[in-house]
Formats: structure tokens, sequence, C-alpha cells
């Protein structure tokens, strides 16, 4: 049975919207001011949809794996990698489906948290997937009354509380745990304040 694509619509048009490029940009500098990358690194870009966020992080590292389930989302990042300033790999799915041997250097994340159930689960799974010394570097949503998506088709979470992440992250092995405010995002009705978890496999 095929699974079904919530993004099959909006791919082709997700880039077009400056909110979503002004985000990436902005968590993109959170990162950046935060953690030294390097040309050597290999990283996964965990729900990397059309390559925003690979887009600005590209030029400080070698290799951006990027990981998504949604195949359209993958097609149009496919279709402009020649853009991005350094290699990529392209696997649809979960990190469960990268080879367990295989380790990287870092995991970067925008908006992606709250489409995953299991958040203990994929902490756990991120820490497994990391050298010794590598770091996570995860943006989501500070919790919200669940007025910034019009409509909630595999949405989990409204958002999260920032201790409580906190803690499921140190729970899955992780230390060094920190939160940046990583700007808003201004709708019509509100604004919405977007943070960025950084913490590191020690």
């Amino acid at each position: 049975m095929k699974k079904y694509d919530h993004f099959e619509n909006k791919s082709k048009s997700w880039d077009m919207s400056s909110l979503r490029v002004k985000n990436a940009q902005s968590i993109s500098n959170a990162i950046l001011k935060n953690i030294n990358l390097k040309r050597d690194m290999e990283i996964i870009d965990y729900g990397a949809g059309t390559g925003l966020l690979t887009y600005f992080i590209a030029p400080l590292v070698g290799l951006i794996v990027a990981v998504d389930s949604s195949p359209s989302m993958l097609h149009e990042f496919r279709e402009k990698s020649g853009d991005f300033e350094c290699e990529t790999e392209i696997v649809e799915g979960d990190i469960s489906d990268l080879p367990e041997e295989r380790q990287f250097d870092g995991i970067i994340s925008s908006m992606t948290l709250h489409h995953i159930e299991d958040i203990p689960a994929l902490f756990q799974s991120f820490h497994k997937a990391l050298k010794k010394g590598g770091f996570i570097a995860l943006a989501d949503l500070d919790k919200e009354d669940g007025s910034f998506h019009s409509e909630d088709t595999g949405i989990f979470h409204h958002g999260f509380d920032r201790e409580e992440l906190g803690i499921l992250a140190s729970e899955a092995g992780f230390e060094k745990i920190e939160f940046l405010d990583a700007g808003v995002i201004k709708k019509p009705h509100r604004d919405f304040s977007v943070f960025v978890l950084i913490a590191s496999k020690v």
C-alpha cells in the first residue's frame, strides 16, 4: 500500500513562501553562530524537504544526507541539488533506513519535529546515528495553540515546551543541551516563536 504523501500538492510551491525562506535563514544563522561547522563534516538534514535549510548550511560542510518521507519534496530537492555547495545524498524514509554502521558528525532539522509522533524514539535514533562528539541542531515551534497550521493532517505536536523537550533529549543520552531563540514567524492572526535545540553526544 502506497504511503500517503501529505506534501504532494505543496512541494512545487513550497520555496515560494518568503516566510519559509526567511525562517530557514534565521535557523541557519542560529546554528552557524553556535556550532563550528567544517568542510570535512558529513551531516544529516532530517525532514530536509526541498532543501531550504540545506542551502544555507551546504557551503560549510562536505556532505549533507537529505532524509525525508515525502517523495514529492525530495523530487524538488533533487532538482536543485546542483545549487548546493556540498555533496548531497537522498534517503526517502527515516533515520532507520540508513546503514546502522554509518555515523555522522551532526543532524540538523527545521520544522519537522512536530510531524513526528514518537519524539523519544526519534532522539534515540539521532543519538545512535552520531559519532562521539556529534551534535544535533533541531528547530521547531515553541508551544502554540494549534492555530499555526490551517489543517492538522500529519501534525502530532502543537509546538514544544523547551524544558520538556530538553528532558527527552537528556534521557536519550544527549548532553550540553541548550535552546536558542531562532526568530519569529509572523502570521496574520498571531506571531509564532521558533527555537533551535542544540545538544552533543559526548
